[in-house]
């Protein structure tokens, strides 16, 4: 695979923009550019799945209210608890 590649700037608008050649494609829907010196990287935003959100979540330090401290025990259709 080749790692270098010709390509032409043309302007979008009032935007310049450059046609990523098929065979740089990316499997990203979002990318983060950036400039360094005379150089810009373009880096894939990689979605995170519920797993790795979650994990990167910091614990919380609080505590919950005993919401239902005060309510009368639940009534279940048969039952002859409660009665």
């Amino acid at each position: 695979m080749n790692t270098e590649r010709h390509v032409r700037f043309f302007r979008n608008g009032r935007h310049q923009a450059v046609r990523i050649p098929r065979e740089f494609e990316m499997d990203a829907q979002e990318a983060i550019m950036r400039r360094e010196d005379d150089r810009l990287i373009i880096e894939p935003v990689k979605r995170k799945g519920l797993l790795a959100t979650l994990a990167s979540l910091s614990a919380l330090d609080e505590e919950f209210p005993d919401t239902d401290r005060d309510l009368l025990p639940l009534r279940f259709p048969g039952s002859r608890r409660g009665s």
